[in-house]
């Protein structure tokens, strides 16, 4: 049961962390489940999501393209560019 605690706290000091960074509680919590609670692969992701979203792509296709592509910025730019 300590174990848990543990990682439940160590959840929620991530998702602080990613939150203070500006990004929005939904997709903090999304993020973070789509990639099994690694602080570090969903800070990338809401990093490419946030920069896609600005050059105007639509949420919904960034989201399947960074899946896809495992956040690799340029193979994700370039698939997102051929759509």
């Amino acid at each position: 049961p300590g174990c848990l605690l543990l990682q439940f706290l160590s959840y929620l000091g991530a998702c602080d962390r990613l939150l203070k960074q500006g990004y929005e509680e939904g997709q903090v919590e999304e993020a973070m489940e789509m990639f099994q609670y690694s602080e570090k692969k969903a800070a990338e992701f809401l990093h490419l999501l946030a920069q896609f979203n600005d050059m105007g792509f639509q949420q919904n296709e960034i989201k399947e393209v960074l899946l896809l592509c495992g956040n690799q910025r340029e193979k994700a730019l370039e698939e997102l560019v051929m759509k």
